[in-house]
């Protein structure tokens, strides 16, 4: 029996960088508790299973098995293979909005729903493993190469068979998402990602939008599900959740260097999303069980 290790967010995580791609590669470790993150995940089971507990469903991800969904609702690995290994990445909104995916897909996994293919193969593994190298280079065009290389093979998905779970209809406008929108989002995205930590709002995003605030309201709204307001709270507790976990992390400086205008606005914000106070949440991550470092499988080398 493999001993079981718990996952515990890193101070210099995704968490910290909520407007950044991420992509790991490696055994994933079980969560304590639900947590959340402002990008979409993209997850591929290299070997064994690992199972999910979502907003408002379960899912497991057995080998081959490639899966997106949106990080923002809280989600659970609490349970997984002794010889699991996965690789993915954090995919945030300002690059999730420029892929070209089927009518409505974006919207549904907007809303809570999990895209599961079985469409892979023996070169998903080396390519993952590249991905992580280049996001985590330093090196601003590898980088870049990363994204656009994810996003590429994500678009393939439509081309071959996908489930959306839960497999059901799930509320939604009529119109579905219009990817005739899609670059005014990407822009919006762009600008809330580079100044969530300042004093902005609904004018000064439609300014930097080049469109009427009214529009850029209704449209975000359509393609994610969410306000304006509500997407900055979000990265801003993105943001907050890794300073929590600093041991010098003081309440009020972190709302203050989050973004939040005052210590009530965060502690309401908080709590709705994580269900317990900020300083609950550091005190839970401090008693939590020491983790160890989970060794990272390396990749293969070639394929056959």
């Amino acid at each position: 029996m493999v001993e079981r290790s718990f996952y515990e967010p890193s101070v210099n995580g995704v968490e910290r960088l909520p407007t950044a791609l991420h992509v790991f590669y490696g055994s994933p470790r079980i969560m304590l508790a639900s947590h959340w993150h402002a990008q979409v995940e993209v997850n591929y089971i290299v070997r064994g299973w690992a199972h999910y507990r979502m907003g408002g469903h379960e899912v497991t991800f057995s080998e081959g098995d490639i899966a997106l969904f949106w990080g923002g609702q809280p989600h659970l690995l609490d349970d997984a293979s002794d010889d699991v290994v996965y690789a993915g990445g954090h995919l945030p909104l300002v690059h999730f909005f420029r892929l070209r995916l089927p009518e409505d897909v974006q919207t549904r996994l907007m809303q809570g729903a999990t895209l599961v293919s079985q469409a892979t193969d023996a070169t998903d593994p080396v390519n993952f493993a590249r991905w992580r190298d280049y996001a985590r280079s330093g090196d601003p065009m590898q980088a870049s190469v990363a994204v656009d290389e994810l996003l590429l093979r994500i678009e393939r998905l439509r081309f071959s068979p996908y489930a959306l779970l839960p497999d059901r209809t799930l509320q939604r406008d009529a119109s579905g998402f219009d990817q005739h929108v899609s670059p005014i989002v990407v822009r919006i995205c762009d600008y809330i990602g580079d100044n969530f930590r300042e004093e902005i709002d609904s004018t000064d995003i439609a300014v930097a939008a080049d469109i009427h605030p009214k529009y850029a309201m209704t449209v975000f709204r359509k393609c994610t599900g969410m306000t304006l307001a509500d997407y900055v709270t979000l990265l801003r507790l993105s943001y907050a959740q890794a300073l929590l976990m600093r041991d010098e992390a003081n309440v009020l400086q972190v709302a203050m260097d989050s973004g939040f205008g005052s210590l009530s606005a965060f502690n309401k914000s908080f709590r709705k999303i994580a269900g317990m106070s900020p300083g609950d949440f550091r005190r839970e991550v401090r008693t939590r069980p020491s983790v160890g470092t989970t060794p990272m499988v390396p990749p293969p080398t070639h394929v056959n």
